[in-house]
């Protein structure tokens, strides 16, 4: 049974990694690099301290910083440890898809899907009551994480993996930030 989810998980990846149109690699490649989201995430900050006021919104960002980090964190050991060699460091893959890049890290789960389901989701969860539109934040990881299969370094079931991981630790440091939001000192604020 494993083997047969593994062997689907290998096909999708090909057939959605073949899908891939040269003229659009610079529009892949260029997502798929964290820093170009930059804009978004000063948005997302300026968004905080708008809605939050005071010690509020410090204590939102820090949350939202501390969501981060321990995905990330968590992301990298089970990295190590699963051990799970990416698409394009896979010899008989070679013939078979697009490479547009070439970390050696390892594969399971995407750090990429992780941190940005687990930062999206935190933010929406915190700034819903205020507006609606937030929910369309979450374009942002899936087009993210989808640059991570055209550009061929990671499989489906990373992904998948990866933004359940991050949208758990997401809720877990929402209802801790929640739950420090309503604590009576930060009242007024």
């Amino acid at each position: 049974m494993l083997e047969t989810l593994r062997q689907w998980d290998r096909e999708l990846f090909v057939y959605l990694n073949s899908l891939g149109i040269e003229r659009f690699d610079f529009f892949w490649i260029y997502v798929t690099k964290i820093e170009s989201w930059t804009p978004l995430f000063i948005l997302f900050i300026l968004l905080i301290f708008y809605y939050y006021k005071g010690k509020k919104a410090v204590v939102v960002f820090l949350f939202a910083l501390l969501t981060f980090a321990i995905t990330f964190f968590f992301t990298t050991v089970v990295k190590d440890y699963v051990a799970r060699l990416r698409p394009n460091n896979v010899e008989a893959f070679t013939e078979l898809i697009r490479i547009l890049q070439k970390p050696t890290s390892y594969s399971f789960f995407s750090g990429h899907a992780s941190s940005s389901f687990s930062i999206t989701t935190f933010i929406v969860l915190v700034l819903r009551k205020f507006t609606k539109w937030i929910y369309l934040a979450y374009l942002w990881p899936l087009i993210f994480v989808m640059s991570r299969i055209y550009v061929g370094v990671h499989y489906p079931s990373d992904i998948l993996v990866g933004a359940l991981v991050g949208t758990i630790f997401a809720f877990v440091f929402y209802y801790g930030c929640k739950k420090i939001l309503n604590n009576s000192s930060l009242s007024g604020y």
